[in-house]
C-alpha cells in the first residue's frame, strides 16, 4: 500500500492515481509505501512512523449482472427494495424506509411460459425479424398518391382558370370599345352618380332592324347602391341632327347616326347625347342589345322568373320578318309569377296589340315590362346556380351586346345595382308628355305646353338620391 503525499489517502499498490484527490504521482517521492494488514511487514521509506488505518482503499468493483427474472403477477404496493449498493454493506434496512408505489411492470399472465427477449420490431421494414440490419425508411405510398392527386387537381384548376380567363377577356374585347380590365369609373368606387343608357333593337331580319324601341336610363350611386330606372318613350319627337331644323322620333337616331349599325359607336354617342339633353342627366355611357341575341341569352341561363303585374291577351306576329311569315298568333299572360324562356320573354316585353287590357297596349306599359325582364335577367346572373352556364351565356351575348364601358366597369355596375328597391320612372302622357300627330301624320309625343324644362324637373324629383 502507498500513501498519497498530497492528501494522505491510501493508494493500492497497483493504482495509477489517487482515488481521493485524483492526482497522479509522477515520482516515487510523491507516495509513501507501507505494508497492508494482510502483508508481512517490510522496511518502509516513510520519514515518519506509519500507523495502520481501518480505512478501505478506493475499489472499482463492478456490480454483478442482474439475473433474468420471469414476469410474475405483482402484489399491490409491494415493499420497495433498497438500492443494491446499500445492501452490499450488509446494513439493516432503516426503520424510516417507507413503502411506495411499485414500478410500472408489464402485465404477465400467471403460469405463462417464459419467452426469450425479442429484437425491436421496425415498422415498415421489408424483414422485421432479421437482426443485424439497419431499419429502413418506411415507404410512403399513400402520401405520394395524395401529393400527385393535389398536383393533378392544381393543374386542372389552373388550366380552367387560364381557359376561362382567356374566354372572358376575349368576350370583353368583343363587346366593348375599351380594354376588358380597364376602368373609366374607378371600378364604380365613387359617390358620384353614374348613368348608362340601355337601348334595345330588333336586329337583322326585323322590320326596322335598328330602331331603338327600348330606351332605359340606368342611374346608379355606387357608394349607396341607390338605383333609378327611367324609361324614355320611343315616339318622343326630337330635333336631329342638332340645330338642323329636322325632326324625327328619338328611336331613329341610332339608325341615322350609325348608318344602319355600321358605326355603333357613333350611333351610341349620338342617342346618349340626345337623351342626356332631354332628361338633364349626364349620360356618358351606353350599351346596345339586340333582341334576337337577348332571347338566346335568356335561354342559355335557363330562363327567367317574372312577376306579371297585370294579365292581358294580345296578338303578336308569328315571325318578326313579315316577308317570312305574315300571320299572327294570340298570346296570353296570366297575373303572378311566371317562368319564361327567351322567346316568351321577348313576346312579353314587346307585345303591343292588346285585346282585353288597353293599358298594357301602350308604349309606357311595354317599357315597364322591359324593365321587369331586365331585372329578372340580372337577378338570374347574380344567382350562383346560374354560373355554370355562363360559358354558353357569354357566347350568346358576344354578338348581342356592345358598349363604350369596359367589361370590368359593366360587371361592377351590375353588382352595385339594387333592382329590388330601385325607383322606377317613366316619361308618359300621364305626367309630362302629350299625344299628338306630326306634320307627316306620325303618332308622336311632345312635352306638355312644349315645356322641355318640365321633363328635366320631373326626372330630378324622381331620382333615388
Amino acid at each position: 500500500m502507498r500513501i498519497c503525499k498530497y492528501c494522505g489517502a491510501e493508494i493500492p499498490a497497483d493504482a495509477r492515481f489517487c482515488g481521493i484527490c485524483g492526482r497522479v504521482p509522477v515520482d516515487p517521492q510523491a507516495t509513501v509505501s507501507y505494508p497492508s494488514p494482510d502483508e508481512p511487514a517490510q522496511p518502509s521509506n516513510a520519514p515518519y512512523p506509519v500507523k495502520y488505518s481501518n480505512r478501505k482503499p478506493y475499489q472499482y468493483t463492478p456490480l454483478p449482472p442482474e439475473p433474468q427474472r420471469r414476469l410474475q403477477p405483482q402484489p399491490d404496493w409491494p415493499v420497495a427494495e433498497p438500492p443494491k449498493a446499500y445492501n452490499q454493506q450488509g446494513s439493516a434496512r432503516p426503520a424510516s424506509w417507507q413503502q411506495g408505489p411499485p414500478p410500472v411492470q408489464p402485465y404477465a399472465t400467471p403460469n405463462a411460459s417464459p419467452y426469450p427477449a425479442q429484437p425491436p420490431l421496425v415498422i415498415g421494414s421489408a424483414n422485421s425479424n432479421q437482426q443485424g440490419k439497419a431499419p429502413g425508411r418506411p415507404r410512403r405510398k399513400g402520401c405520394m398518391i395524395g401529393c400527385l392527386s393535389v398536383v393533378v387537381l392544381l393543374v386542372v384548376l389552373g388550366t380552367l382558370v387560364v381557359v376561362t380567363s382567356q374566354k372572358v377577356l376575349a368576350f370583353g374585347s368583343a363587346i366593348s370599345t375599351q380594354s376588358p380590365l380597364s376602368s373609366q369609373t374607378d371600378y364604380m368606387n365613387t359617390s358620384d352618380r353614374v348613368n348608362i343608357l340601355l337601348m334595345g333593337y330588333g336586329g337583322a331580319g326585323h322590320d326596322g332592324a335598328y330602331l331603338t324601341d327600348s330606351l332605359v336610363v340606368m342611374s346608379l350611386i355606387p357608394s349607396s347602391h341607390r338605383t333609378t330606372l327611367l324609361s324614355v318613350p320611343r315616339d318622343l319627337w326630337v330635333q336631329y341632327p342638332p340645330n338642323s331644323g329636322n325632326y324625327t322620333k328619338i328611336n331613329a337616331i341610332y339608325t341615322l347616326a350609325s348608318n344602319g349599325n355600321a358605326n355603333p359607336v357613333a350611333g351610341g354617342n349620338a342617342i346618349a347625347q340626345k337623351v342626356s339633353l332631354v332628361t338633364g342627366l349626364n349620360i356618358q355611357y351606353w350599351m346596345s342589345i339586340n333582341f334576337t341575341g337577348f332571347r338566346k341569352f335568356i335561354d342559355s341561363i335557363g330562363g327567367v322568373n317574372v312577376n306579371v303585374p297585370d294579365a292581358f291577351t294580345a296578338n303578336y306576329p308569328k315571325n318578326d320578318d313579315p316577308s317570312v311569315n305574315a300571320s299572327w298568333i294570340t298570346v296570353h299572360f296570366a297575373k303572378g309569377m311566371q317562368h319564361m324562356d327567351g322567346a316568351t320573354a321577348i313576346v312579353y316585353a314587346r307585345a303591343r296589340y292588346v285585346l282585353d287590357n288597353p293599358a298594357e297596349g301602350s308604349d309606357f306599359a311595354r317599357s315597364r315590362r322591359q324593365q321587369l325582364i331586365m331585372q329578372a335577367a340580372l337577378s338570374r346572373l347574380k344567382d350562383w346556380h346560374t354560373w355554370p352556364s355562363m360559358y354558353s351565356a357569354l357566347d350568346a351575348l358576344k354578338g348581342t351586346l356592345y358598349s363604350n364601358l369596359s367589361l370590368a366597369d359593366l360587371a361592377s355596375f351590375a353588382l352595385k345595382m339594387d333592382l329590388t328597391n330601385a325607383h322606377k320612372l317613366g316619361l308618359t302622357n300621364d305626367n309630362v308628355l302629350v299625344d299628338t300627330v306630326s306634320s307627316d301624320g306620325q303618332a308622336i309625343l311632345l312635352p306638355r305646353n312644349n315645356d322641355w324644362q318640365a321633363i328635366i324637373d320631373y326626372v330630378k324629383q324622381g331620382l333615388y338620391n
